[in-house]
């Protein structure tokens, strides 16, 4: 498992590596509609990285289908809540499951790999206690809509800098492995599931559709949570 923060370095290194347009390639010096093409392709490069629908990872020849990966809707975001209440004033960290890639591999009999790359995005709320949280979150291998075959929980430290109450954070799961009955057995007998550990009040703020801003009350007065 590796861990990396998603920095701006990372945007402007991702970016410097775009392809270049024909007319730049033919030697031509950019006219004004050319620049604004080439930021317009560079910002979507970004986007497609690093926003909320991350392409999936690239898919080896399988025997069948991969599991189906998603994120648990009631563990999908995580409000930590101070004093029991539920108000914008009132929360600690808090932390949201933005887009998961995923990819897998198997032939034959053998196993099902499932590689996967999870992009969170984190908050610091009025009443956090520091700069420093480890969230902690799980991944749990399920037959299709049945009882959970496995489920590991996994770390994640993160760390503010000053005067900031959002970040992103990118973890990578190099392999989760599926045993099958047999040849036959396709993933599409499975799913992976992603969920924050939360307590049953956040699961049930989470149920409910309520939601607040990942810095909910650093700016905006305390209020009542908005339905989604």
């Amino acid at each position: 498992m590796r861990r990396s923060l998603l920095l701006a370095a990372t945007l402007i290194a991702a970016a410097a590596t775009l392809p270049v347009t024909d007319a730049l390639a033919q030697g031509r010096r950019p006219s004004g509609d050319d620049k604004q093409q080439e930021d317009a392709a560079k910002k979507k490069k970004r986007d497609e990285e690093w926003g909320d629908n991350q392409a999936p990872l690239p898919q080896l020849r399988n025997a069948g289908p991969c599991p189906f990966v998603k994120v648990l809707y009631d563990a999908g975001r995580y409000v930590e809540f101070k004093n029991g209440k539920e108000a914008s004033a009132d929360v600690g960290y808090s932390g949201e499951i933005q887009g998961i890639s995923a990819g897998c591999a198997y032939k034959d009999d053998q196993p099902i790999t499932v590689g996967m790359e999870i992009l969170f995005e984190m908050g610091k709320g009025p009443l956090a206690e520091g700069d420093t949280k480890t969230y902690r979150y799980w991944v749990a291998v399920t037959k299709r809509n049945q009882a959970i075959i496995d489920k590991k929980y996994f770390d994640l430290p993160v760390k503010f800098n000053p005067g900031q109450d959002r970040l992103y954070v990118t973890e990578q799961i190099a392999q989760i492995t599926i045993p099958r009955a047999n040849a036959t057995t396709s993933g599409s007998n499975f799913e992976v599931l992603v969920g924050f550990d939360v307590t049953p009040q956040m699961a049930e703020f989470n149920r409910e559709g309520k939601r607040f801003r990942l810095n909910a009350g650093t700016v905006a007065q305390a209020g009542t949570p908005t339905q989604k």
